[in-house]
């Protein structure tokens, strides 16, 4: 027998976690919980099958990190989303794992206490419990799948799933997003080419077979149905692309590879060249696209905080300001509230057209 070791040579450590199901049983679903979600997703699910007007409006941190202030600003998005549930349904990103384009920290999940000490099993914890708080406020989540093995642990608790720029691409990504409950957005690729996104949509939307994770956290045989709710996203390139014209062509290029033309508009990344503040100049634009009623334009995604910027991790998590981003910047709170109604003010010109129509 060889007793030579020839393979893992780069691996430094190797620690078995708990499984899917395992951390589902210490953090259950109450009734409350599974109302929320399903809500969530169904609603969702109706603007997208072009059966419920309104306008989805996906609002939060660009990343969480410190989970009080996340669940301030769940429960006051809740209190928002009484006011203006009849024209915008509000769901709240809350997203655990950021893709990095060289390094950096690569969110809760990864590295919860933000020290570079990755207790991975203590982020998904940390994770599925600040997710049974916001879904009990009543508020329904989106998040970004970026790990393929992260979503058992709480997809359960999502009703909107986004996968980035840099995943788009990503065969892995395109399988586990075909097997997904909640609806799927991809992005346009980086560089603000469509075709990726729309190669995805369609990958997504078939059935497919692939290795993944079981809840008991086995290497298990995977065979999905498709994802027919998986549509677009356009957070821009090389150039914005949220305009009237750009999102006409999109809408163009959808219907001519045969999938609906469902779009979703992200104010911040490329669109904003990834400046804060730029979010408001987007929105204006696009609330004069559907207050014109562009039918295409079924959501929007807008990164907020409670303050506005951005930060640095501290090696003194006591000296960092709460309520700052730590990844992208964000709009404050009084900014998002400002957006928000102007999206929902733009929305009722729409939903009257509709109804005209229906008639």
């Amino acid at each position: 027998m060889i007793h030579r070791r020839i393979e893992n040579l780069n691996i430094e450590e190797e620690r078995a976690i708990l499984s899917p199901e395992q951390l589902k049983r210490e953090y259950p679903l109450s009734e409350q919980h599974v109302k929320t979600v399903q809500q969530g997703q169904q609603a969702v699910k109706k603007i997208l099958d072009r059966e419920d007007d309104r306008l989805m409006v996906i609002v939060g941190p660009c990343s969480i990190h410190d989970t009080i202030a996340a669940e301030d600003y769940a429960n006051r998005l809740g209190e928002l989303s009484k006011v203006v549930s009849d024209r915008l349904l509000l769901v709240m990103r809350v997203y655990f794992e950021k893709p990095r384009t060289t390094v950096g920290w690569q969110g809760l999940v990864n590295d919860p206490h933000l020290d570079n000490s990755f207790q991975i099993e203590d982020g998904l914890r940390i994770a599925r419990d600040l997710l049974l708080k916001i879904t009990r406020i009543g508020v329904p989540v989106a998040t970004e799948a970026l790990d393929i093995v992260t979503p058992p642990y709480i997809q359960d608790l999502v009703s909107y799933t986004a996968i980035g720029a840099r995943t788009v691409e990503s065969q892995s990504h395109r399988k586990m997003a075909s097997g997904l409950t909640s609806a799927v957005g991809f992005k346009n690729a980086t560089n603000g080419d469509l075709k990726v996104a729309i190669n995805a949509i369609r990958s997504a939307m078939g059935y497919h077979t692939f290795i993944s994770i079981n809840p008991d956290g086995h290497a298990a045989m995977i065979r999905t149905r498709g994802n027919r709710h998986s549509h677009m996203i356009l957070r821009g390139g090389e150039k914005p692309n949220y305009s009237q014209s750009e999102v006409q062509n999109c809408a163009q290029q959808m219907n001519s590879a045969g999938v609906s033309d469902n779009i979703i508009i992200d104010f911040s990344h490329g669109n904003s060249n990834k400046e804060p503040l730029r979010q408001i100049e987007v929105c204006r634009d696009v609330a004069a696209q559907v207050s014109q009623g562009a039918s295409s334009i079924r959501g929007v995604m807008i990164e907020g905080n409670i303050k506005e910027g951005n930060q640095k991790i501290s090696d003194n998590l006591s000296e960092m300001e709460y309520g700052v981003s730590v990844t992208d910047g964000c709009i404050a709170w009084e900014q998002t509230e400002e957006l928000i109604h102007q999206l929902y003010d733009a929305n009722e010109g729409r939903m009257h057209s509709s109804i005209l129509s229906a008639q």
